[in-house]
């Protein structure tokens, strides 16, 4: 089986509402899909969510990439290569992550359809379903009391909010959160790099009544120390989220003990073989492992979740990014439900139709 044709569009996808965190309010999505075809008729996809923070990449970058690079790579290859193509790939573009992703998705989405097996079988198959959270941005008080009813109602269990702009707002929030609506369910916080050390520990300290199951990024990724003196003095988890965009951060904040939970982003790190390898070195460490995502279609999170199923460590998921986008072509790649995802039955990342 070869690579005959090398395709790609690109999807712009407004936003149901805006969210703002720490560095950044969002707007909209832009993100870029490969379509692969085959000489024996089988066709793959893959999908690019870039983003100058997380990945370094506009959406040119990764079409000049396609371009430049990608096509001429792909044509007349076998997708059975992927670890050679995706070395070739990291040479050509150094940092470009979310290129990366798509081409890794795209070949194991063929070599699962050829197989006939869903992509998280094929990749190990450890487990059915996950449930995911629900992420609610920097918002009000009573916005932020109002998508809290809202998603609950809805059925998800597992809220994380995002704050890291104003200590005094997310302490009142947080506690808020759990006056009035109790604590039947998990809550998880997210300061995107936006506390101090001492901040960091200065809300753990005056929100414990609110249980926070996980703190995320709570310090600047350029500076790991501080983010191992949370982690050192605080009785909760810490997770490193834009301090692991490599596997030598992974293995450096590993091996230093400075996180106790990793995010693994698949457009972040550059897809879901090198995701397996941040994988393999943070159970090496006995750290769990979420999957994240960022601003992705459909397809990019259903390999997310593909990925998430297929291996015992991975213990959580941060799989919402589709719900808040407007305009998606991908539908019923996977099913959600009362908060778990559930994975489709068809081969590769599910039945495109689009």
């Amino acid at each position: 089986m070869k690579i005959s044709s090398v395709e790609y569009f690109r999807i712009d996808m407004p936003l149901v509402q805006p969210y703002t965190i720490a560095y950044e309010t969002v707007n909209e999505a832009t993100n870029i899909i490969l379509k692969l075809e085959t000489d024996s008729g089988l066709t793959g996809w893959g999908c690019a969510a870039p983003d100058l923070e997380v990945t370094n990449e506009t959406p040119g970058d990764v079409i000049r990439n396609i371009d430049q690079h990608i096509t001429g790579l792909l044509k007349n290859e076998s997708p059975f290569q992927v670890a050679r193509i995706t070395h070739h790939l990291k040479q050509l573009c150094p940092s470009a992550s979310s290129t990366a992703a798509m081409v890794d998705m795209a070949l194991l989405d063929l070599m699962a359809r050829k197989a006939k097996l869903p992509l998280y079988q094929m990749l190990g198959g450890y487990r059915n379903e996950i449930p995911t959270s629900i992420t609610i941005g920097i918002l009000s008080l009573k916005e932020t009391l109002d998508q809290v009813a809202y998603y609950l109602k809805k059925g998800f269990y597992i809220i994380k909010m995002k704050g890291g702009m104003n200590l005094e707002e997310d302490v009142e929030r947080v506690l808020k959160v759990r006056e009035k609506y109790g604590y039947d369910f998990s809550l998880r916080f997210d300061a995107n790099q936006g506390y101090s050390a001492s901040e960091a520990l200065e809300f753990i300290d005056r929100s414990e009544n609110a249980r926070i199951e996980i703190l995320e990024q709570p310090t600047n990724q350029k500076k790991e120390e501080q983010l191992g003196e949370v982690t050192r003095q605080v009785s909760i988890p810490v997770m490193a989220d834009e301090s692991v965009k490599t596997l030598k951060d992974a293995y450096k904040l590993a091996s230093k003990e400075l996180i106790d939970l990793i995010n693994i982003k698949i457009m972040k790190v550059g897809g879901i073989l090198e995701s397996q390898h941040i994988n393999s070195v943070s159970k090496a460490a006995g750290i769990e492992v979420m999957v994240g995502c960022i601003d992705e279609c459909a397809l990019g999170i259903s390999a997310g979740l593909h990925f998430a199923l297929s291996r015992p460590n991975i213990a959580y998921a941060d799989l919402d990014g589709h719900l808040d986008l407007l305009d998606d072509p991908f539908r019923n790649l996977f099913d959600l439900r009362n908060g778990v995802l559930y994975p489709s039955k068809h081969p590769g990342l599910g039945k495109i139709e689009i």
